[in-house]
C-alpha cells in the first residue's frame, strides 16, 4: 500500500469509525475508486485500534469509573450502582460479536467484503435507522434496559461485521428503538466499542504479522492518524447528536450506496 493510501485510510477510519455511516464500507470503498486492491478485512481491524484509543483517551473518566465499581460491586454487593450495571452491560453486549465474530471468519473476510452486498445493506439499513430515529421516543435510561435488551443491542453490534450497517450506526439504532436519547445512546456506541474493536484488532494483528500486504509500516501510520481524525470525530458527533436527528447520515449513506451500485454497474469500478 503506498504512503498516501494509507493516510488517506486513516483519516477515513478516524472520520467514519464514530459516524453512523460505516468506516468499514468506506475502508472496502476508497481502495476500490482509486483502482486499488482490497486490504482486507484484517487491514481494517487492525487500524481501528488506532481510534480506539481515541475512546479511551476520550471517555478516560467513565472507563476507569465503571472498571472500577464493576470490579468492586463484584464483591461488594451493597456497592453496586449505575456504574457497575453499566460494566455488566457493556460485558454482556460484547459477547455476542466475540461468539459471531469467531465462528463466521470465512464469511467476514470474503463473502461480507462483496461491494453489491456493501451497497445494498448501506442503503436498506439507511431506511431503518431513519425509521427508528424519527419515530423513537425518549423516555428510557440506558441502565434501566433489561439483560434481554442490552444482549439485543450486542447482537446489533455484531451486524456491524458487515461492512456497510455501522457499528455505531446499528447500536444507536438499537439503543434509540428502546427509548434511549441520541446523546446517551452515543455514549454508550462509543463504550461498547473499546472490547470489541480491541480483541479483533489484536486477534487480526497476530494473525496477519506474517502477511500482512499492506505493510506493517502503512498499517501502524494509518492507525496513528485514525487516532487523532477519531477523537476529534468523537467530541464533534457527541455535540451534534444533541441537537440533531440522524437524517443528514440517512441521506450521505443512500446517496453512496446508490454511486457505488452506479459504479459497479457501469464497470468503473472493480468489486475486487
Amino acid at each position: 500500500m503506498s504512503w498516501w493510501l494509507a493516510a488517506a485510510m486513516g483519516v477515513v477510519q478516524g472520520v467514519t469509525e464514530f459516524l453512523p455511516i460505516s468506516s468499514s464500507a468506506h475502508l472496502r470503498i476508497l481502495p476500490a475508486l482509486v483502482g486499488q486492491k482490497d486490504p482486507g478485512a484484517s487491514f481494517t481491524a487492525v487500524i481501528q485500534i488506532g481510534t480506539i484509543f481515541s475512546v479511551l483517551i476520550y471517555f478516560k473518566n467513565d472507563l476507569i469509573s465503571i472498571s472500577k465499581a464493576t470490579l468492586i460491586g463484584l464483591f461488594r454487593r451493597n456497592e453496586r450502582n449505575k456504574e457497575f450495571k453499566m460494566g455488566l452491560s457493556i460485558i454482556l453486549a460484547t459477547l455476542p460479536i466475540i461468539f459471531i465474530g469467531f465462528f463466521g471468519q470465512e464469511f467476514i473476510k470474503n463473502g461480507a467484503r462483496d461491494l453489491y452486498l456493501v451497497a445494498y445493506v448501506m442503503l436498506i439499513f439507511s431506511f431503518v435507522m431513519f425509521l427508528v430515529d424519527k419515530y423513537s421516543k425518549f423516555d428510557t435510561d440506558i441502565n434501566e434496559l433489561s439483560r434481554f435488551k442490552i444482549l439485543t443491542l450486542g447482537f446489533a453490534q455484531s451486524l456491524a461485521l458487515i461492512p456497510g450497517f455501522s457499528r455505531s450506526g446499528v447500536t444507536i439504532t438499537a439503543a434509540r428503538f428502546f427509548g434511549i436519547n441520541r446523546a446517551d445512546a452515543a455514549r454508550f456506541s462509543f463504550l461498547l466499542s473499546v472490547p470489541a474493536i480491541v480483541l479483533s484488532g489484536l486477534y487480526e494483528a497476530i494473525g496477519i504479522t506474517n502477511s500482512n500486504e499492506s505493510g506493517w509500516g502503512q498499517t501502524i501510520f494509518a492507525a496513528a492518524v485514525s487516532f487523532v481524525v477519531g477523537y476529534l470525530s468523537i467530541a464533534w458527533l457527541i455535540k451534534w447528536l444533541g441537537n440533531h436527528s440522524l437524517k443528514t447520515f440517512v441521506i450521505y449513506r443512500i446517496a453512496l450506496a446508490l454511486v457505488i451500485i452506479a459504479l459497479l454497474n457501469g464497470g468503473i469500478i472493480s468489486n475486487l
